[in-house]
């Protein structure tokens, strides 16, 4: 597997990017990293897309964005089934993960047997 290599030119906001290639069950994956970040949800540069089956969900939903002043795009498309993951993601936003702390080698052991980690639990 080669991995990416992505090098800062003179300009602060031009990138030199490298592809790089994964081989998944013998095939092989092209991946490209354009060093740009995506715009916030719900943002004029990245409106939230939500698809309703009928119109008075559509005011139901519209009413939502208004309220809370986000950028949004809504389809119409009875046949369909609603997809309205872009509101959901804008109303509960994933929270960050907080990793636990690692016990160091040579600190005593959290079982409190008094022994050092690498000589108790850390085998």
């Amino acid at each position: 597997m080669q991995r990416t290599r992505i090098t800062r030119a003179a300009d602060p906001d031009h990138y030199s990017v490298d592809k790089f290639y994964n081989t998944f069950n013998g095939e092989k994956m092209e991946k490209i990293f354009n060093g740009k970040k995506t715009a916030k949800l719900g943002t004029a540069k990245n409106p939230a897309v939500v698809n309703v089956k009928t119109k008075k969900r559509m005011k139901e939903v519209a009413k939502i964005f208004e309220t809370n002043g986000w950028k949004y795009t809504i389809g119409l498309e009875p046949d369909k089934p609603e997809d309205i993951t872009g509101l959901e993601r804008l109303l509960n936003p994933p929270k960050p993960k907080i990793a636990e702390k690692k016990v160091g080698r040579n600190e005593p052991c959290p079982c409190g047997s008094g022994k050092k980690y690498k000589k108790c639990c850390g085998k």
